[in-house]
């Protein structure tokens, strides 16, 4: 081998070596890791007429106590739903503001999105990245049994 040939090769396999340690830092975190010890949300069903998403909150609903939440899907979205007070709730939505996955975990009062483990807490701000901006909140109202979310 000549001269010429051994630092070509020399320079493209340290080339293959360097760009190697420097891919897994271009990308995400990986999703599967990101929250996979989270538990997730219970999903309830919602029904959307006329600007507004109405929840039924009964004995059996994960909003039935303060402290609960729910990951609400209705034909208007998908919202993340926590009971706050006796008679108050706070609703947002379910996209991540990161890469806009659905956020659908939930740990110690803190919403966890399975994509790349962002979190926000139960008023939507960011407690931890790379989400940099808080979810969008949505007005809602409690005449019980029935919660609606203006959208």
């Amino acid at each position: 081998m000549k001269r010429r040939e051994f630092c070509v090769h020399a320079c493209q396999a340290a080339s293959v070596a360097a760009l190697g340690t420097m891919l897994p830092g271009c990308g995400s975190s990986n999703p599967a890791s990101a929250s996979s010890n989270v538990p997730q949300l219970t999903t309830v069903n919602g029904s959307f007429a006329s600007g507004t998403v109405t929840v039924t909150v009964d004995a059996a609903s994960p909003l039935n106590t303060v402290g609960g939440a729910a990951l609400v899907q209705s034909s208007a979205g998908n919202f993340l739903v926590s009971r706050t007070a006796q008679d108050a709730f706070v609703a947002l939505t379910a996209i991540c503001t990161h890469e806009q996955c659905t956020v659908t975990g939930f740990q110690s009062a803190h919403y966890v999105c399975p994509c790349h483990g962002s979190q926000y807490s139960t008023n939507g701000t960011v407690t931890q990245g790379p989400a940099t901006r808080a979810l969008q909140q949505f007005a809602t109202r409690f005449t019980a049994p029935t919660l609606t979310i203006t959208t």
